[in-house]
């Protein structure tokens, strides 16, 4: 499940209308930390963390496994409402109670990404 430019366009677009959502960004400290160990170390750490905190089908903790801050990843989970299975299942249609599929993380990752990367643009072209 790639994330089509025109899915992203929607889904962001419809996320920028959050209060909540809207107002996580990526930190000067996040960027320098991207800039160090590289975006694909990045991609990895989502992976990771989609894998062992959202995937499985009763996740530990619940809708607070995602720290609200500490790695651009946790940042972007809540930016893009890929914290936790209750955000999953209302704002992308992913529904709780069952596993998430190997389509489903790569989808969740690609979200994920995605919003980093636009952040990460943002902060560069602002620099």
């Amino acid at each position: 499940m790639v994330v089509e430019k025109s899915g992203t366009e929607t889904l962001f677009s419809a996320l920028a209308q959050s209060k909540f959502r809207s107002s996580f960004c990526l930190k000067p400290k996040d960027v320098e930390y991207i800039d160090r160990i590289g975006i694909e170390k990045i991609r990895s750490h989502a992976y990771d963390f989609v894998r062992e905190r959202l995937a499985p089908t009763e996740p530990k903790n619940d809708g607070k496994q995602t720290p609200m801050r500490g790695h651009p990843v946790f940042i972007a989970q809540h930016a893009c409402a890929c914290c936790c299975r209750g955000c999953l299942e209302k704002w992308h249609k992913i529904p709780k109670g069952r596993a998430l599929t190997k389509d489903e993380v790569d989808y969740v990752v690609d979200v994920i990404m995605c919003w980093i990367k636009n952040e990460y643009d943002k902060r560069n072209d602002s620099a």
